[in-house]
């Protein structure tokens, strides 16, 4: 549910989406990590 309002975000460069603030939402389980790389194309690392 999550992840295509977070990828939109990332991708227009919104400036509390970054990479820090994804892992923040991996951790609340917004998105996974799977879609973390997905979005970032960084693998997640704990």
């Amino acid at each position: 549910m999550w992840y295509p309002i977070v990828k939109r975000y990332y991708d227009n460069q919104h400036t509390l989406y970054d990479n820090q603030s994804l892992k923040t939402f991996v951790v609340a389980k917004m998105i996974t990590a799977e879609e973390y790389q997905q979005i970032t194309g960084i693998e997640y690392v704990a």
